[in-house]
């Protein structure tokens, strides 16, 4: 999600108690819909959030400089709790494969199991073989099931796997989709019954961030401000991801850019495809707003936050845009996600008031917000 040049350990630690408050009504400052706070985070700020069919609701906590004692957590009783367990979440540089080192991203699958991407690569600092993975966890037991680590030559040391989506009907245990939006940008395509894995649009234009980027967020324009130096543009790629309600598109977007693509996920699954023959299939969908993660729902639409604008948009099949919510507080929407409870839940985390881009000075203000708006539809499930 945010290249590891910008977001350093420079960030002030904060407390380590991670405690999420009760949840409550739409707050004032909404100016298109409803939502309602789920929890609020007083310790690290969260990233990524999913739920499963039964509605449990996890949760992670990048190590990007907070004191994250847990990077991946589920919510009970309105608190994070480490999950599976806390020693798989305790970060050791001496057994990369064995334990989460920073979670980007959690994903419920459509059979119900709980994804747990690792980018290997805690501060931004770089990762090494056996540090980025998938790891998947059976919600019946609470175990991890499945590992897959991602050799160098598919996830170098300066990238940076965020998000993922499955298709499981392909292939015999399906396909995982996933975005990096480090050093290399592209697609990684992995076979999830094999476990290999091969990467697809590297470098590509749609890819790319759009040069000399320069959004405006909370009133300023928004650049890498570095204590004593030049402000620079924020240059972040392939982020957000999604995939069509029939499984033939997969969506993507760079995170510094306002444009939306899409590629086929045949052409992606194919590992004897070469890169033009893949690139040949890409779409350009044209204008979206600013947003960090993506997500889809059952009806063939597309759901994204708007950063400049603190709301949350929804892109119809015929490509029209409807702002759906939008609040003061829903500042730096990050991961979306539609669960079963035919509900859209979202993260926001104030990414855009950490220390690289304010001369060194952290103006986070907590809680972190986890929020859920009702949607009429649920979410993708190919399976």
């Amino acid at each position: 999600m945010k290249r590891r040049t910008f977001l350093t350990a420079s960030t002030a630690s904060l407390a380590a108690s991670q405690l999420a408050g009760p949840a409550c009504a739409s707050p004032s400052g909404s100016t298109a819909g409803h939502y309602e706070v789920v929890a609020r985070f007083w310790g690290a700020m969260p990233t990524g959030v999913t739920v499963s069919r039964r509605g449990r609701v996890f949760v992670n906590f990048p190590r990007w400089g907070d004191d994250v004692p847990f990077t991946v957590a589920e919510l009970r009783g309105g608190k994070p709790v480490a999950y599976p367990d806390a020693e798989v979440n305790r970060q050791d540089a001496s057994d990369l494969a064995g334990h989460f080192q920073s979670v980007q991203s959690v994903v419920v699958d459509p059979t119900d199991r709980l994804w747990i991407l690792d980018t290997g690569s805690p501060g931004f600092a770089g990762s090494s073989y056996g540090g980025p993975k998938v790891v998947a966890v059976d919600l019946r037991t609470d175990r991890i099931v499945r590992k897959i680590l991602f050799p160098p030559e598919v996830v170098p040391a300066n990238s940076y796997p965020n998000d993922v989506r499955f298709d499981l009907r392909r292939g015999a245990e399906g396909m995982a989709f996933i975005t990096d939006s480090g050093g290399s940008n592209g697609i990684i395509v992995v076979d999830l019954a094999t476990g290999r894995s091969w990467r697809r649009l590297t470098g590509h234009p749609s890819a790319l961030p759009d040069k000399q980027f320069l959004p405006v967020i909370e009133g300023e324009p928004f650049m890498v401000r570095p204590a004593g130096g030049e402000p620079t543009y924020y240059e972040t790629g392939s982020d957000g991801i999604a995939l069509s309600a029939d499984g033939t598109r997969l969506y993507y977007c760079p995170l510094s850019s306002r444009r939306l693509h899409s590629v086929s996920t045949d052409a992606l699954a194919d590992p004897d495809a070469t890169d033009a023959e893949v690139a040949a299939t890409v779409e350009d969908l044209g204008f979206k707003p600013m947003a960090d993660g993506l997500e889809s729902d059952d009806k063939g639409r597309l759901y994204g936050g708007d950063l400049e604008h603190n709301a949350i948009w929804r892109r119809s099949p015929d490509g029209t845009y409807r702002t759906l919510v939008q609040g003061s507080d829903l500042i730096w929407v990050d991961t979306l996600s539609i669960a079963s409870d035919r509900h859209l839940y979202a993260t926001a985390n104030q990414l855009d008031r950490l220390s690289p881009f304010h001369e060194g000075q952290d103006l986070r203000r907590k809680p972190y917000l986890l929020v859920r708006l009702p949607v009429d539809a649920g979410p993708v499930r190919l399976v």
